[in-house]
């Protein structure tokens, strides 16, 4: 039994180890840059595996790629922009700066979203593109909040945006049905 316990805590190290290695091999092979028309695919893969298989957006059906195209050419200026982060130029996640509201008086404050494809949730690539475009949103000097909506119990989101200095302000209950319950969102705030 003991011989079973010492070699279950090696492999619970090597596992460890793994990871470490892992997540430090992806952050250093990480690239990211703006989004360019011939990523709009690729986005719009990692946004719609989201749209069927979980609640971070809201959206009940995949979007198309002509909608695709037209958010994409929505986010050409320094407010609202996208940024990609790539490993070995495949696009394996992206964090967008959207407008907040229509009227006039939001001018300064935009959404932020971030999607990481399924494969590489966990590994650090959320972390990289959410400093990244914060570094961003600083320069911008027609930006001074940034919010987010998080769909409730969305623990690793919740985690970065409190790690990156976002402050929560609030929950906002029962606003969405999806996969056969309603859905609480939450909002988290930033100024930059």
């Amino acid at each position: 039994m003991v011989k079973n316990l010492v070699f279950t805590t090696q492999l619970c190290y090597i596992e460890f180890y793994l990871v470490i290695y892992e997540r430090r091999v992806i952050m250093n092979n990480l690239h990211i840059r703006r989004a360019r028309i011939d990523d709009v695919p690729p986005c719009l893969d990692i946004y719609n595996h989201e749209v069927v298989n979980g609640v971070a957006t809201l959206d009940l059906e995949p979007r198309t790629l002509p909608e695709w195209q037209e958010w994409f050419d929505a986010h050409k200026t320094s407010e609202h922009c996208i940024f990609v982060g790539l490993m070995d130029d495949v696009v394996v996640g992206y964090a967008s700066l959207s407008p907040y509201r229509t009227k006039d008086a939001f001018k300064s404050t935009v959404e932020l979203s971030i999607y990481i494809h399924q494969g590489y949730r966990g590994k650090g690539v959320a972390s990289k593109l959410m400093n990244h475009i914060l570094e961003h949103a600083k320069l911008t000097d027609t930006l001074h909040t940034v919010v987010s909506v998080i769909t409730a119990g969305n623990a690793a989101s919740t985690v970065l945006h409190e790690r990156f200095g976002f402050t929560y302000c609030g929950l906002t209950p029962q606003v969405g049905f999806k996969h056969g319950k309603y859905q609480d969102t939450e909002t988290y705030a930033l100024l930059v």
